[in-house]
């Protein structure tokens, strides 16, 4: 098991990267980024998430372009992602709806971002970079990868070695973000 200094070396290292080699990701790394996707914690065990592992060229270029929009600048490097990840929303068990209900959040989100970022904090620990993606054309992504209508296309992850650097990353002062005991 790794120590809490190399957890945060990889929680340092993450960050959503917007350029690719175009190396293919391989099977194994993809398998262990699934294996951390499929073990992340979610309301009363629910799990109410479906990952669709996209690594086939001609279905990649069609993601790529319903992904992407031109006049606004909008995820022009997602072409370059040798593998996309997609996450659909699939129903949460009674017991979480219920308890959703009564605290009125959707838990099935948070879990959903939970599952996600596990699976960027494995890219980053298997030396791949991920970006996750909300802008994308949800309606033609379901037609393409065959989503039934009833089914929400939450996210999409492109994952690839990157072909840059890790950024600085710029944070707000810990004083204006944390606080101790009370507000």
């Amino acid at each position: 098991m790794i120590n809490g200094n190399q957890m945060l070396e990889v929680i340092l290292n993450r960050q959503s990267d917007r350029s690719y080699t175009g190396k293919p990701v391989e099977k194994d790394k993809i398998e262990r980024m699934i294996s951390a996707a499929r073990m992340a914690p979610s309301a009363c065990n629910a799990q109410p998430w479906k990952f669709i592992v996209v690594n086939e060229p001609e279905l990649l270029i069609q993601l790529a372009e319903a992904s992407s929009a031109k006049l606004l600048g909008m995820n022009q490097f997602v072409n370059q992602a040798p593998l996309m990840i997609v996450v659909v929303r699939e129903s949460a068990n009674i017991t979480s709806r219920f308890g959703g209900v009564v605290k009125a959040k959707d838990y099935s989100l948070i879990d959903i971002g939970i599952a996600t970022e596990n699976i960027c904090l494995q890219a980053t620990a298997e030396g791949l970079g991920s970006c996750i993606l909300g802008w994308f054309d949800e309606k033609r992504v379901r037609k393409i990868l065959s989503v039934p209508g009833s089914k929400r296309v939450e996210l999409i992850l492109t994952i690839g070695y990157p072909a840059k650097g890790t950024r600085e990353k710029k944070r707000k002062p810990e004083n204006e973000t944390v606080s101790y005991n009370k507000y």
